[in-house]
């Protein structure tokens, strides 16, 4: 029996080696941080990817194939992230996925995942170009990202404003964390300025963005009609803050979604009353997928929030839905691999690019209202662009309007630009998307 066991065991750490995933598991690296001044944003998102992939487990798998992971603390640190990425994406016999939640990370990796098939995803934010899927085939910014997130802004303010053309001649500060992050949206902002006559103002602040003195003084000389607030972690309740210190009302302020979470305005207290956020995914425990993992995860004592509290809050609900997307693509890789059988990195990147999840889908799941019905394909691997407001009433984040798009022309024309320049300078050939498969 022993030389049975020694025989078995072998053959499991030669298929490791190899590059082979064991039959009926489903390896996913975790490149996490519950540490730093990004650590609540961190921990419950990974928090609720790992509450849901335990729930998939709980109910059987995809299949039968059961999910397994490995976390390797970032920091939010983009070489950390790399070496992460390197380290973990061999092990359990492959990676099949990664998803850094971190645009310097993912920026590290844009060219790393291709040359290893590992497909990767950027939920809700990353390098938005990435979405032309003929020049980056091996990169998801699933579901929205930051471009149709500040497209979306604008159409939010336009709403305020009572029309489009009432933006002409307003001014309005993009007070940014002083990272590729922050940067991102820059392209959105000034062709949305120069096509509707308003004026936008850059202004920086530095990681980790505990100090914003400077910048609300130049805020206070600048007088905007509306103040952006694009930050992470322990920058955004220092802005709200600032922002009360300054005599600048909240609901002039208008924050990220990565500035939209409780951990966002709960340090600020009453400062941050009425203050009004993006969102591309709702919080809360009424879904009863969230109620699946409150029953079956967390008690069977197999959650992984510190704090059960957390259960629903908006980092935890990005998680479970980011838990949801990715094995959805691996349900839909099945489909064409083969029921019950483990995937491949290039197979799950199919599923990912031929995700359909329907609002029907969506009800299966427990899940819907959560976040729009995603459909990407070859051209298309962001799949919705959707984008919804919510403000903070003291206790809770409640929604401002339903999921809606900005100008999505406008980006669209803008990503394919963008890839097209990568390309060149890449040297890619982009793929005829007619032969995709």
């Amino acid at each position: 029996m022993k030389a049975w066991k020694s025989a078995l065991l072998g053959t499991a750490l030669f298929a490791a080696a190899a590059g082979v995933q064991a039959q009926g598991e489903q390896f996913i690296p975790i490149l996490s941080y519950r540490i730093g001044p990004y650590a609540a944003g961190g921990s419950g998102y990974f928090g609720g990817a790992i509450d849901y992939f335990s729930l998939v487990n709980a109910n059987g798998g995809i299949n039968g194939v059961k999910l397994v992971w490995e976390e390797c603390e970032t920091e939010y640190n983009a070489s950390r992230g790399i070496e992460c990425f390197e380290r973990l994406k061999k092990q359990r016999g492959g990676a099949s996925t990664i998803e850094p939640l971190s645009t310097g990370i993912a920026y590290g990796l844009l060219d790393r995942v291709g040359g290893d098939k590992i497909p990767m995803t950027t939920f809700g934010y990353g390098r938005a170009d990435s979405a032309d899927g003929r020049v980056f085939e091996w990169v998801f910014p699933i579901g929205t990202h930051y471009w149709d997130q500040a497209a979306g802004m604008i159409a939010y303010l336009a709403q305020k404003e009572g029309g489009e053309a009432k933006l002409k001649g307003k001014k309005i500060v993009h007070l940014y964390h002083d990272s590729a992050y922050g940067k991102e949206p820059f392209p959105v902002f000034d062709a949305l300025a120069a096509k509707h006559g308003f004026e936008v103002t850059k202004i920086a602040v530095a990681h980790p963005g505990n100090t914003q003195e400077s910048q609300w003084l130049q805020i206070r000389q600048i007088k905007p009609d509306y103040v952006i607030l694009w930050g992470w972690g322990v920058m955004n309740p220092t802005a709200i803050k600032a922002a009360a210190k300054f005599g600048y009302p909240r609901d002039k302020v208008l924050g990220v979604w990565w500035a939209g979470s409780e951990e966002d305005v709960i340090p600020a207290g009453d400062a941050s009353k009425g203050y009004v956020t993006a969102a591309f995914v709702a919080g809360g425990m009424s879904f009863p997928v969230m109620q699946q993992i409150k029953q079956k995860v967390y008690g069977a004592n197999k959650g992984n929030l510190e704090d059960p509290t957390r259960m629903g809050s908006i980092n935890h609900a990005r998680g479970v839905a980011y838990g949801i997307i990715i094995v959805e693509a691996m349900r839909k890789a099945q489909e064409k691999y083969g029921k019950g059988k483990t995937m491949t990195g290039e197979q799950i990147r199919w599923g990912l690019e031929n995700l359909d999840i329907t609002e029907a889908r969506l009800k299966e799941i427990g899940a819907s209202g959560m976040f729009p019905p995603i459909k990407t394909s070859c051209l298309d691997h962001e799949g919705s662009g959707q984008v919804r407001f919510q403000r903070w009433d003291g206790n809770t984040w409640k929604p401002v309007t339903a999921f809606m798009q900005g100008d999505r022309a406008l980006v669209r024309k803008l990503v394919e630009e963008g890839a097209a320049k990568y390309a060149a300078e890449k040297k890619i050939s982009p793929r005829d998307c007619s032969k995709a498969g």
